[in-house]
């Protein structure tokens, strides 16, 4: 990944197309003049998007907006409540269709809206999988729903044996169910026992808020797979991800850099203060 400028003591990130270290975007409602400022500022740094919910039905300018994506090679996705809607109505068949109408490369297959038995979920992610690129999600939208560990685990497996290529750990935008407690808190004990039988890599966390954000990257490093970022936190994410905001400063640097010697020559005569770590 180009740097302007030679810092030591840094991460590798992998270029683009990455396998790890996936940047997963949630558009809520972008303008096309927005994705034109958000793959400027941010492209190098993104991996996926996700036109959220069901919103790609009233989106304005959809097919620009897709086309724009397509022609700045950024893969693009409806997100998987909009299939749920065509689920519960009977209109999987149209849905294969309007994926077919938009040339849509990637699809999102998951059950947090409408009660779903998972072998009839394993089925349409394998359906799926035979025409795009499946990401499937795991994990209730509704507060206080509480899954076992051993059937998140469960699940997760059979969706990836379906055909999924990633698996999303569900949290909702808000960063209060699924993988968190209601206060934002990550449900260590579950994540801790999900990846001591999947494959990290093989999981996207979604992870709203800031300190989600960094909590996985301290837990598993600057290449874990993180989604349901807002585009105005790209940069700020990837800072957190090289260890250039005050959260990660240390994770990369060798003890014996958390206290550096001072050069008396870059303190400014006897008005500075210099403040112990």
């Amino acid at each position: 990944m180009a740097m302007n400028f030679e810092l030591t003591h840094m991460p590798e990130r992998p270029d683009k197309p990455r396998k790890t270290g996936l940047t997963m975007v949630m558009d809520k409602g972008l303008s096309i003049r927005d994705c034109e400022n958000l793959i400027e500022s941010s492209g190098d740094y993104i991996d996926v998007i996700k036109l959220g919910f069901g919103s790609s039905l009233i989106t304005p300018k959809l097919d620009r907006k897709l086309a724009f994506f397509k022609e700045a090679g950024m893969p693009v996705y409806f997100g998987g409540t909009l299939l749920e809607a065509f689920i519960v109505r009977g209109q999987f068949d149209d849905y294969l269709r309007l994926l077919d109408k938009y040339k849509m490369e990637y699809a999102e297959v998951s059950d947090g809206s409408i009660t779903m038995p998972h072998p009839e979920k394993c089925h349409y992610i394998h359906r799926l999988s035979k025409r795009v690129t499946v990401i499937s999600e795991v994990g209730s939208k509704e507060e206080g729903i509480l899954i076992r560990p051993t059937m998140w685990i469960d699940m997760i497996n059979a969706e990836l044996e379906a055909g999924a290529w990633k698996v999303i750990a569900e949290a909702r935008e808000s960063g209060t169910v699924g993988i968190y407690r209601p206060n934002g808190k990550a449900h260590v004990m579950l994540i801790n026992k999900i990846v001591s039988k999947i494959p990290s890599d093989k999981i996207i966390w979604e992870t709203p808020q800031k300190s989600q954000q960094v909590y996985f990257i301290k837990h598993f490093g600057a290449n874990v797979n993180l989604g349901n970022i807002a585009p105005n936190e790209v940069i700020a994410l990837e800072s957190l991800r090289l260890g250039l905001r005050s959260d990660t400063f240390f994770q990369y640097l060798d003890k014996g850099m958390r206290n550096p010697a001072i050069d008396p020559r870059t303190l400014s005569s006897n008005k500075s203060t210099v403040k112990a770590e």
